[in-house]
This record gives structure tokens, C-alpha cells and sequence, in this order.
């Protein structure tokens, strides 16, 4: 039987259209209030220092993108960065490897990660929740081990320091690393919206029986859809190690759910079978103006976790809301 290429329906398309917009609004509507909230909010420091937050989140959350799309989840991408960010300082700094390969390495085993999750959720049949939570634990046990629970730093390679932090504009404090974000949401949004890659991501996520009654290799897509998620993780790693100049073996647990965060608040369904790259990219963006401007008004730490929680939560309800009225 021949596999068929589903598409989303007309009305899918404008209900994720819609919001978008409501993101976009919420992200302008939260930039004007700490604007007036704070003094130290719209400066060109402070502003630079959010598109950074957002950089290794956005990352992680346009690979989550994939997979939730495809009715999955990842609960491996903040552990999973950071043994990345320890692959790249052993292959650095213990291996001697020039940084063009130390780089593809860790962005490779990234990947690797990814393929061990998708291979236990598509041929193993483990519930992608529980498959994700172990990786989550295998990963964070590792980077100790790996690390000899020490950081590893990346003295002897300054132009390694420069991949997240060179500013690509003279003058403006615009870094690398902003670049490559906005790189990937590029090329991210021309995978999932154009290729076959996001084509059956859709298709998987809203109706994985029917996919597969069509023809099509459930099993092979997931392990692609699950690879591609593990090389953003990778890149994320490789960016977060190079913004800090080290590689931090300890870490990681809570930012899969800064990601899965943003996912949701762009107007990706957790249910699978809807959602967007650019949706994602102002999701990023307001959990790092949300975590930013509540640090700026020096609003306390459990607070911030106490309003970032209920976005959270908000956005979850939206979700079943136009879940039902579809």
C-alpha cells in the first residue's frame, strides 16, 4: 500500500494561526508592562541578555516542537544538553580534537540520545513519558561520571568561547549565538512545514493508527522525528558550554519543562497532531521576558516559579478548550 502525505485541514491551520497571534500579543502585552514596571528592563544589556536565555531554550523547544507534534514528549533535553556540553569539553579538552569536530561530535551524540529515545518509543513500545524520564536519569548520571563530577573548561580553546558569545555586529552586542537561534527557527520551520519530515510528524500526531493503516513506517518516522529532536539538544549543549566557557556536569533538570513551556504557550497541542515553529520561537521569547522581568522587579525567586507555573497551566487549559470546541 502506498503511503499518503496528510495535510492539515484548513481549520487547523487558522485555529494555530489564531494562536500565534495571542502569543504575539501576550509577548508585547508582558514587554510594555515591565518596560513601565522597571527602569533596567528595556536596556540594550538587559535586552540582550533575554534574546541569550532565550537561545539555549528556544533550541531545545524547536526540536520539542517535533516531537510533540508528533504526540510525544521529551523529558531528556535539559540532562541531555548538558552531557552534550560534557561530549564536547572530553572531546576538546581531554581528546585534543580541533573544535570544528569536538562541535559535531557532541551535536552527533545529541542525536544519538534522540535515537535511543525514539528507538525505546517506536520499537521497544515504551510510553514515550517513561522512556524520556529514564533517558533523563541515564544522562544526568553520566555527565558525572563523564566529568568526574568536576566542570571541564575550555582554556586552551578561546574560538570555542567566541561560538556563542562573538558579537556578528560591531558595536551592537548582537552575539553569534542569537544567529544560529534564529538559523534553526529558519531551517526548523522549513522541515516542519514543507518537508515530509513534518508532513507525517502531523499525521503520527493526530492519528497514529490511521498513519499506519496508510502505509506509512510509523516505527522509521518516529526514530527520525525523535534523531532530529536529540541534534537540537546537541546544538543546545554545544552553545550552553560555550556561552559559559565550561562544561557543567550538574544541571539541566527543569529546562525540558522551560521548553515543553514555550512549546505549549506557541499553541502546540500536547495532545499532538498541531503546532508551529514560529508559534515556539514567541513561546521561547516569553518565558524568557516572563523569568527576566521578574528578576528585574526583583520580584523573589519562588515567586517567579510560582508565576511562570500558572502560564503554564494557562496555556494547558487554552489548549483543552479548543481541543473540545474542535
Amino acid at each position: 500500500m502506498t503511503s499518503i502525505p496528510v495535510k492539515r485541514p484548513i481549520a487547523a491551520r487558522m485555529r494555530g494561526s489564531v494562536q500565534q497571534v495571542l502569543a504575539l500579543a501576550s509577548l508585547i502585552a508582558i514587554l510594555v508592562f515591565f518596560s513601565f514596571a522597571s527602569p533596567y528592563f528595556f536596556t540594550p544589556s538587559n535586552l540582550v541578555g533575554i534574546l541569550m536565555a532565550a537561545t539555549v531554550t528556544g533550541i531545545l523547544a524547536l526540536g520539542t516542537t517535533f516531537v510533540i507534534v508528533a504526540g510525544g514528549i521529551d523529558l531528556s533535553i535539559g540532562t541531555g544538553m548538558i552531557l552534550c556540553g560534557v561530549m564536547t569539553g572530553v572531546f576538546l579538552t581531554y581528546w585534543g580534537w580541533p573544535v570544528w569536530a569536538g562541535v559535531t561530535g557532541a551535536i552527533l551524540f545529541g542525536g544519538l540520545i534522540g535515537f535511543v529515545n525514539g528507538f525505546n518509543v517506536s520499537v521497544l513500545g515504551l510510553p514515550p513519558f517513561i522512556a524520556t524520564l529514564g533517558m533523563m536519569l541515564v544522562a544526568s548520571g553520566l555527565s558525572l561520571v563523564i566529568s568526574g563530577t568536576k566542570p571541564i573548561y575550555f582554556k586552551e580553546h578561546p574560538d570555542f568561547q567566541l561560538l556563542m558569545n562573538f558579537s556578528v555586529i560591531p558595536g551592537a552586542r548582537f552575539p553569534l549565538g542569537v544567529l544560529i537561534f534564529l538559523t534553526l527557527t529558519v531551517v526548523a520551520g522549513v522541515v516542519l512545514g514543507k518537508t515530509i519530515v513534518g508532513r507525517y510528524a502531523f499525521s503520527i500526531g493526530s492519528n497514529e493508527a490511521a498513519t499506519a493503516l496508510s502505509g506509512v513506517n510509523v516505527v522509521r518516522w518516529k526514530l527520525t522525528i525523535y534523531t532530529i529532536a536529540g541534534l537540537f539538544v546537541g546544538i543546545a549543549g554545544v552553545l550552553a558550554a560555550s556561552r559559559l566557557s565550561s562544561a557543567q556536569p550538574v544541571g539541566g533538570m527543569g529546562l525540558e519543562l522551560e521548553a515543553i513551556a514555550a512549546v505549549v504557550i506557541g499553541g502546540t497541542s500536547l495532545q499532538g497532531g498541531r503546532g508551529s515553529i514560529a508559534g515556539t520561537v514567541v513561546g521561547a521569547l516569553i518565558v524568557a521576558v516572563l523569568t527576566n522581568g521578574l528578576r528585574v522587579t526583583a520580584v523573589p525567586q519562588e515567586w517567579q516559579s510560582v508565576v511562570v507555573g500558572c502560564v503554564i497551566l494557562v496555556a494547558v487549559y487554552v489548549d483543552m478548550l479548543r481541543r473540545k470546541r474542535a
